[in-house]
Order: C-alpha cells, then sequence, then structure tokens
C-alpha cells in the first residue's frame, strides 16, 4: 500500500529516539548472553593459557585490564587552562649559635 498524504492510520510520532529496532535488540541479547558464558569461566580460561603461553595470558590480561581501570591521559595545561605563576624567591638562613654542648655534640 502506497503512502497517502492525510492517511489518519500513519503513527505521526513515530519510532521514540534511541529504540532499538528488533533485530539490533536480539544482536546486543545473544552477545550480553555470550560474554556472561564467558565471564564464568575466564579465570580458568586464562590459567590454561599461561601454561601453555604465557606471554599470550600476559597479553590478554592486559586488555581485560582497559575494561576494569581506567585509562590515564596526557593533559595539555596550556590549552587547558592559563597559568599565571610567578615564582617568589626563597631564601632559608640557618645561623648556629651556642656551644657544641648545647647543640649535643
Amino acid at each position: 500500500m502506497p503512502f497517502v498524504k492525510g492517511d489518519t492510520r500513519i503513527n505521526k510520532a513515530g519510532r521514540p529516539a534511541g529504540a532499538l529496532n528488533r533485530t539490533t535488540e536480539m544482536m546486543r541479547l545473544n552477545i550480553a548472553r555470550a560474554v556472561n558464558n564467558t565471564l564464568d569461566t575466564i579465570q580458568t580460561d586464562l590459567a590454561e593459557i599461561k601454561k601453555t603461553n604465557p606471554e599470550k595470558a600476559m597479553e590478554l590480561a592486559m586488555k581485560l585490564m582497559e575494561y576494569s581501570l581506567p585509562k590515564l591521559r596526557s593533559i595539555d595545561i596550556q590549552g587547558t587552562m592559563e597559568v599565571n605563576a610567578k615564582i617568589q624567591q626563597i631564601s632559608i638562613n640557618i645561623n648556629r649559635t651556642g656551644s657544641k654542648d648545647e647543640l649535643g655534640n
């Protein structure tokens, strides 16, 4: 049936913003199930890999850490804010007064 302007059966609101279509929703559900199954055995899987290939196990562990520890990034101070601090001269005078007995020597 072709589109007819002014048809009262047309949903003029359309799909709500952020709503997923069925295919995307099913794909995300399947991925979530696969991840949950993997999480149950991840420690034993890493231990098995470590026995045969410790370098690969360490590489995988490092990749997994990216999801639990936040990444540090460099900050350009000049680009984010102006720093107009002046360093003042600091002078420290140390005077030894008294005899050796008073100083504990």
